[in-house]
């Protein structure tokens, strides 16, 4: 079977299913090992899609959870080529995508052992805490964009009991005024910009909203696929981090310091 994967999210599935040497075509943004021999075929928003066609896929693998691929994927179909669109929102979504890969590549057993071994990872790392940490994902700094209620970000953080602390607001994500953000009370927020070559969370904590900053790059946090272990595995360590520190009080501790932060 010859394949293509149109995003990062994809072809990470793909890497994990030791389903690389299968694949033809893939994004430039892609960066798993093993996709060298692949024809490169631009960023995933500007996806040559003559050069996707001569690389002759038996299956394309597109996804909707790069904003904006929707004009990506009509072309792709356009184009006659048999398509497939994965579109994950939350978690047990994403786990649905890696099971939906592998029986599509003829590895449904491999497919259901990868979503199994991740489900159960992730529960592994959940903790009780006296308050659930409230946090921030942020995708990018100016505007201020981050993970709102219908993002995978969201089933993550519950995950770890831990909170999204803009999971009141609708879409999986939408720009923000900094007022939202001080609004929103995050005890620690994430610098996951997405498309940068250095994160920068000094920028974050330049703003003085109070709450503890850490970078974790996008590849952990911003694909819908199995390298969301890295992320929780490093999110899982800031948070203890914020118990250890004595950041992370009961309610009455909180209320003091969300206090302090308004004045």
């Amino acid at each position: 079977m010859r394949l293509a994967s149109l995003t990062c999210s994809n072809t990470d599935i793909l890497q994990a299913l030791n389903a690389t040497g299968l694949l033809v075509a893939v994004d430039s943004h892609s960066d798993a090992p093993g996709i060298g021999h692949a024809t490169r075929l631009g960023p995933d928003l500007n996806i040559d899609v003559p050069a996707l066609v001569a690389a002759r896929p038996d299956l394309v693998l597109a996804s909707l959870s790069v904003p904006g691929m929707e004009r990506v994927v009509a072309e792709v179909q356009a184009a006659g080529l048999n398509t497939v669109v994965l579109d994950p929102t939350g978690l047990d979504q994403t786990l649905a995508s890696i099971r939906q890969v592998g029986a599509l590549i003829g590895r449904a057993a491999q497919g259901e052992a990868l979503a199994q071994a991740l489900d159960d990872e992730l529960t592994g790392l959940c903790r009780d805490t006296e308050r659930p940490a409230r946090v921030v994902v942020e995708w990018w700094p100016r505007p201020i964009i981050a993970a709102t209620r219908e993002s995978w970000v969201t089933d993550l953080l519950n995950r770890l009991g831990a909170v999204n602390a803009l999971g009141e607001l609708e879409g999986r994500s939408r720009p923000l005024t900094l007022e939202q953000v001080r609004a929103a009370q995050p005890d620690l927020i994430v610098c996951s910009w997405c498309g940068v070559k250095k994160l920068r969370p000094e920028v974050i904590e330049a703003r003085g909203l109070g709450a503890a900053v850490v970078a974790i790059p996008e590849s952990g946090l911003g694909r819908p696929g199995p390298r969301l272990l890295e992320g929780a595995r490093q999110l899982r360590a800031a948070i203890d981090g914020l118990v250890g520190g004595g950041l992370l009080e009961g309610e009455a501790g909180s209320g003091r310091r969300n206090a302090e932060r308004t004045r």
